[in-house]
């Protein structure tokens, strides 16, 4: 069963295709508009933007945080009642430094505040805070995609090998549109809602 979409689509797998359809779709335009501009870079509120920004046409939860509890694995992400002071206190995270910037994106990961598109948002607001920070964006090219999976999936426990696989794709490039749109390319996510256990509140 698909999650439940404005789209009328009930079956998994177009689902996905459509949703990577259209959030690359917005993504360009998000690219383009530099309505980004204007987010909070590093903040809850910046990412929830970019959320319902590329999600908005799908989903009725777009921006919003999940209200159900949600595992991957033997990996259960932040309870719900937890969420809100979860995101705070990721909020207020320094984020000066290349290590205390990814920190930052490992504890969101962990929060992983919306019920579907995490990933792909949450790269995006790495890489704004990563060119307002540091003039640097992580061009996602040279990023193996198990790898980047394996090292997310520990990173909750060690963070030392994310760290070292963002750092060696690091580029002073942060306006190139291709590095852009390859942070949301559908290879850098886990495809389908089968793979999260989800229980309704």
């Amino acid at each position: 069963m698909a999650l439940e979409n404005k789209l009328g689509i009930n079956d998994s797998a177009e689902l996905a295709r459509a949703e990577e359809r259209i959030s690359k779709t917005k993504a360009v335009r998000l690219y383009e508009s530099k309505i980004a501009e204007d987010f909070e870079v590093g903040k809850f509120s910046g990412l929830a933007k970019i959320h319902k920004f590329l999600f908005d046409e799908i989903y009725d939860f777009a921006g919003r945080i999940r209200t159900v509890n949600i595992a991957k694995g033997n990996f259960r992400f932040a309870p719900v009642m937890y969420l809100d002071a979860a995101l705070k206190h990721i909020g207020d995270m320094p984020q000066s430094t290349f290590n205390e910037i990814i920190e930052k994106y490992v504890e969101m990961n962990a929060a992983h505040p919306f019920r579907e598109g995490n990933g792909r948002s949450m790269r995006i607001w790495l890489d704004f805070i990563l060119k307002k920070e540091l003039k640097l964006v992580i061009d996602w090219n040279k990023v193996d995609k198990e790898d980047y999976l394996l090292a997310m999936e520990r990173s909750p426990v060690k963070d030392v090998e994310i760290k070292v696989l963002l750092k060696n794709a690091l580029t002073d490039q942060i306006d190139n549109r291709e590095i852009f749109m390859k942070g949301i390319d559908a290879s850098y996510y886990y495809e389908g809602y089968n793979t999260f256990k989800a229980e309704e509140l």
